[in-house]
């Protein structure tokens, strides 16, 4: 999809897969899309003076690691601007842009492969929650 590297957070712990992929040093950047306590991984998988960014960050966090490695922390939430009616003309640009990118088949979504009628909610959201699936996991009529 366009990383260099992508880690499974449940399957290696953080000091191993900065130890293998950076001799320990640490990422310039680390996109973390789990946040709750999984944020504090990010921090330790950041370089000194790297970038963390998380869409996911309703949570309380100990900085104390954010500003011993002089981290910086970017947050994004892209409704704010629906909600707040602040910056409204660029995310509708944003939103065209993205209009364009997947009507030219260069942006598309990842779907899971297999395919659940709304009858099989319950087993699509254990399929879900399994770790098994591989990207989203749809529900058709």
């Amino acid at each position: 999809m366009g990383a260099d590297v992508t880690i499974n957070y449940q399957r290696q712990p953080v000091e191993e897969y900065v130890a293998e992929q950076t001799n320990g040093e640490g990422f310039d950047v680390v996109f973390d899309t789990v946040g709750n306590n999984k944020l504090q991984n990010a921090f330790r998988a950041a370089k000194l003076n790297g970038i963390v960014v998380s869409v996911v960050s309703l949570s309380s966090q100990d900085l104390t690691l954010l500003h011993a490695k002089g981290l910086t922390l970017h947050l994004v939430y892209m409704l704010i601007p629906m909600l707040l009616g602040i910056g409204r003309k660029r995310h509708g640009q944003i939103l065209t842009e993205l209009t364009q990118l997947v009507d030219e088949e260069k942006l598309y979504p990842l779907l899971d492969p297999k395919e659940f009628s709304f009858a099989e909610v319950a087993e699509a959201h254990r399929h879900a929650e399994s770790g098994n699936a591989a990207g989203k996991v749809t529900l058709t009529a």
